[in-house]
């Protein structure tokens, strides 16, 4: 396409080169410069586990009632940032506040594989 191709209604196309792993990048990837995106806020969470029950035995729920998860005791928990798994760890306790100890970081193509 010529650049008048491109001109619709006075905007011009923006032109993208190739993404992926593979993509030819003039920047390694470990000069890639974060600072752009270092304030952006992200949601972490911890995700114990999970159960699916029906609308009649959630209403049934009350003060002491125990919900058993899908997930076994010494299991390590999930890490989420804006819902997307991105670590594992064991939840620790620090000056009477709960934390977690990372033992594993998921890789960049399985975070991908979550979001796509």
């Amino acid at each position: 396409m010529n650049a008048t191709e491109n001109k619709v209604a006075g905007a011009t196309r923006a032109q993208f080169g190739e993404l992926g792993p593979n993509a030819p990048s003039g920047v390694p990837a470990q000069e890639v410069n974060l600072d752009l995106i270092r304030d952006v806020m992200v949601t972490l969470s911890l995700e114990v586990g999970r159960v699916r029950m029906p609308v009649r035995e959630l209403l049934q729920l009350a003060p002491g009632a125990v919900v058993e998860l899908n997930r076994l005791a010494n299991e390590p928990l999930d890490v989420l940032a804006n819902g997307v798994r991105i670590a594992r760890g064991e939840l620790v306790v620090v000056d009477d506040k709960f934390g977690i100890r990372l033992t594993e970081v998921v890789s960049a193509a399985e975070r991908m594989e979550q979001v796509g």
